[in-house]
């Protein structure tokens, strides 16, 4: 696993989602609940597709799926109801069949979390397989390496 400790690319593909923080957001002490950064990074990632590829829905009409196959998330900072976040995703890596993103999220200038997801490549069964070739050259076009 690489170092979850990333930092934001200063120039490169770098898709940005903004989201202020709903109450429901938030747990008993007011504070964004932990499992909703999985949720972020989502949104993001989506964006990041859609921004400088395709929409997943294209990914679906091609016949397979990108499943999530580990997050790694490092808190900074608390987050709270009604602050705006900026949630920042990086394409790290691309492989036969895998994909690696990168994501920081901001609070202004604060940096409240940085992560990593990993994601396998499988068909409609569920069974492992090899991304197209036109599409691992398109996507590895798009690497950066914030590290």
């Amino acid at each position: 696993m690489r170092n979850p400790h990333l930092k934001l690319p200063s120039s490169g593909p770098v898709s940005h989602v903004a989201y202020r923080v709903p109450f429901y957001d938030t747990d008993a002490m007011g504070i964004v609940h932990h499992a909703n950064y999985v949720r972020y990074l989502e949104l993001s990632r989506v964006r990041f597709l859609e921004d400088f590829d395709e929409p997943y829905t294209a990914y679906i009409k091609q016949k397979f799926h990108v499943v999530v196959t580990r997050v790694d998330v490092k808190l900074k900072r608390a987050t709270r109801f009604d602050e705006q976040l900026d949630i920042a995703c990086w394409l790290q890596r691309v492989g036969g069949a895998t994909l690696v993103f990168g994501y920081q999220i901001n609070c202004g200038n604060a940096v409240s979390a940085s992560a990593i997801t990993e994601h396998g490549i499988v068909n409609f069964d569920g069974r492992a397989m090899r991304l197209p070739e036109e599409r691992r050259t398109r996507l590895s076009s798009l690497v950066i390496d914030a590290e």
